[in-house]
């Protein structure tokens, strides 16, 4: 018996002095890293920005003084102001913008524009104060957007007398931004304008004469997000 304890020790040692080496050759557990998700992009916050353009426009005389159809075109030049906020894919925004204007265009026509050079409708700023809901596509946010616009209209007549009018009407339109670079984004797009009608009184054109303006409007822009 005292024979079989001295056996049954030894074995227990002879194990527990190999254990290390045994635990040694086993397989280690494979480590891998976490995988890395970049954060979701966020069109949330205020923006600056510059945008330039192109405006190409009908104004329309019509009074029994006289007639003439111009054709107003001209750029574009100005500052923008705005607010997204994302919800899932969806983002809504306001945004207001006023550029300064170099758009006009004479034509001769009938009565009061008969006489060369004619009658010329002129617009030396031009602003909107719009909506917008866009669909982001992570960087890409394509949208639509509509608003009120406003623009001043001089009308001048063949004789050299002029009235000036502050016209407000409506606008909409479409468009799309990227961002890259951080808080910077760049934008394309088009907007229709409905200015109303603009009015050349009787005292510049002997009877009050109306000015119908439409207007579109391509520019593109470039914005700082907070």
């Amino acid at each position: 018996m005292k024979r079989f304890f001295q056996l049954a020790a030894a074995a227990g040692l002879a194990l527990t002095m190999a254990s290390p080496s045994f635990a040694a050759d086993l397989p280690r557990p494979a480590y891998k890293a976490p995988v890395y998700v970049a954060p979701l992009f966020s069109w949330t916050g205020f923006y600056v920005g510059i945008n330039g353009g192109y405006a190409w426009a009908d104004a329309d005389w019509n009074g029994t003084s006289g007639s003439a159809s111009t054709k107003p075109k001209g750029g574009l030049l100005g500052g923008t102001i705005g607010f997204n906020y994302q919800t899932g894919a969806w983002v809504w925004g306001l945004e207001g913008d006023f550029d300064a204007a170099w758009i006009k265009d004479t034509a001769t026509g009938t009565g009061i524009c008969a006489a060369a050079p004619g009658c010329e409708t002129k617009s030396d700023w031009f602003g909107t104060a719009r909506g917008r809901i866009g669909y982001a596509w992570d960087r890409w946010l394509p949208y639509i957007t509509g608003g009120v616009a406003f623009a001043n209209a001089k009308l001048t007549t063949a004789a050299g007398a002029s009235d000036s009018n502050t016209q407000i009407g409506w606008t909409a339109g479409l468009g799309v931004e990227y961002a890259f670079m951080g808080n910077w984004s760049a934008k394309l797009e088009y907007l229709y304008a409905d200015l109303g009608k603009a009015t050349c009184g009787s005292g510049t054109c002997t009877t009050d004469t109306d000015v119908d303006i439409k207007a579109n409007i391509v520019r593109v822009g470039l914005n700082y997000r907070f």
